[in-house]
């Protein structure tokens, strides 16, 4: 069947996994054509330096050409016209997670980073790891590792490292996408309840690893935090070899003589004593996961050590944006309370005599609601002072599912430290101005573009 397709079109090519795709589907040979309602950059400009057009909008026209196969990305929706071609002239179509794993995963050794927290640094330190030993991997990754530049490559190396994520594949396919990946080895960080718009709770969430622990082969293996205890129950399985990595003495990877300062975190592992230029225990975790694999697949604690020595890490993920005025800006993805909790563990490290500041933006599909109305409390009040961004499309959300803002300002005000929250970026910035001094430290946590607040902080602190 396969060989039958000369021509490919992608609904929604302008997402960083679908356009890093179909550039190369079409360096394969193969038609590609592509349509989405956001073209912008740096997507835009990745396609075009490719010669790949984008059809700007969705419309049935875009498909007047009947290609061989149809790629419908996870955002599109029934109604989408395109969409409704598809299904109405029966064209032959797929998600693209069963592209990635028919044309560029199967027959390769697939390496596969799952769990709620940590998978993009995961994924990124073991991905330089493979590519500075030389062994050139294909990789997908959720973030821009500064080490390589781009989320996402193919290669002709039987090595395809790939960030394994939980949310459901397409509006056909509501399993994970991970269940597609085929694992030879699977890491699992950690599980958490979290997508609350596709889990109903934390038994769903823990369902869909046991499908992905289900696929790892008798000559693979599953790697997975022994410290986690809601992974736990899942790892009681005999048909593939199990490996628990973890600060507690329970674990068969044991991180020992942990030490932990504000450039690094140092551990052993076994006889081999290794060192990571990222903080706090959640990056000693990741890099454990990183050193454990690599010695699974082949790769000498020395090669490990050096690419660790030279990890520059990920856009986003606890980035230091610049420092205006003697103010530290710090961007991070965390939309999570525990991905916010332990990375301000970290920058207390990181920065033990300064003043932190957190500003939280709830956009994504769980913390719009109430499901961690009092863990976001207990996270953000390890700042100094918090501010919180006005909750995004909270309209559309039944009112007994919000987010309480106002009880979470009371949470935070009631143990003596400020919070606010407010509408817009620019309201926080006049809001933080007078309040910092030189050598403060703002983190800001937001999954989106949180309308360039980084660059409006920065701006400000310097005035």
């Amino acid at each position: 069947m396969l060989s039958e397709i000369r021509s490919v079109h992608f609904i929604g090519l302008c997402g960083t996994a679908m356009a890093s795709a179909a550039a190369a589907m079409q360096e394969k040979g193969f038609h590609v054509t592509g349509s989405d309602q956001n073209v912008y950059p740096p997507m835009s400009t990745f396609l075009a330096e490719r010669k790949l057009a984008v059809m700007s909008g969705y419309a049935e026209a875009n498909l007047a050409s009947r290609p061989d196969l149809v790629v419908i990305g996870n955002a599109i929706s029934r109604g989408n016209p395109e969409a409704e071609v598809v299904l109405e002239q029966k064209l032959r179509y797929c998600s693209l997670p069963e592209l990635l794993k028919d044309y560029f995963i199967r027959g390769k050794r697939s390496l596969v980073v799952a769990g709620t927290h940590g998978k993009t640094t995961t994924a990124s330190l073991l991905t330089w790891v493979f590519e500075h030993s030389g062994l050139n991997p294909s990789f997908l990754i959720g973030g821009i590792p500064n080490n390589l530049g781009q989320g996402a490559r193919f290669t002709d190396s039987p090595w395809f490292i790939i960030e394994g994520d939980e949310y459901d594949t397409a509006f056909f396919d509501k399993r994970s996408k991970f269940v597609h990946y085929l694992p030879e080895v699977a890491i699992i960080n950690n599980l958490e309840f979290d997508h609350a718009d596709i889990f109903e709770n934390l038994a769903a969430v823990q369902t869909a690893f046991s499908r992905l622990i289900r696929l790892v082969p008798r000559n693979g293996l599953l790697l997975a935090n022994g410290d986690e205890a809601q992974l736990k129950p899942l790892l009681n399985v005999t048909f593939c070899p199990v490996k628990r990595f973890g600060l507690g003495p329970q674990n068969d990877l044991l991180a020992t003589a942990l030490k932990l300062d504000t450039e690094s975190s140092e551990f052993n592992l076994g006889a081999a004593r290794f060192r990571i230029g990222l903080v706090g225990e959640l990056n000693v975790r990741n890099a454990l996961a990183v050193a454990a694999c690599a010695q699974h697949c082949g790769l000498t604690d020395p090669q490990i050590q050096s690419a660790f020595d030279t990890f520059t890490g990920i856009k986003r993920r606890m980035e230091i944006r610049g420092v205006g005025g003697g103010v530290t800006v710090v961007d991070d993805f965390g939309h999570h309370p525990t991905a916010i909790r332990e990375t301000l563990r970290a920058l207390r490290l990181k920065f033990p005599a300064q003043r932190l500041w957190a500003v939280f933006e709830p956009r994504s599909n769980t913390t719009r609601r109430k499901v961690f109305q009092a863990e976001l409390a207990e996270a953000l009040a390890l700042a100094d002072g918090t501010v919180v961004a006005e909750v995004a499309r909270l309209d559309q959300l039944p009112a007994a599912e919000r987010l309480d803002p106002a009880r979470l300002m009371r949470d935070l005000q009631s143990q003596g430290k400020p919070a606010a929250y407010l509408p817009t970026p620019e309201a926080i910035v006049d809001y933080l101005a007078p309040l910092v001094q030189p050598d403060d430290v703002v983190c800001v946590f937001s999954n989106g573009g949180f309308g360039g607040i980084h660059g409006k902080l920065l701006n400000r602190f310097d005035q």
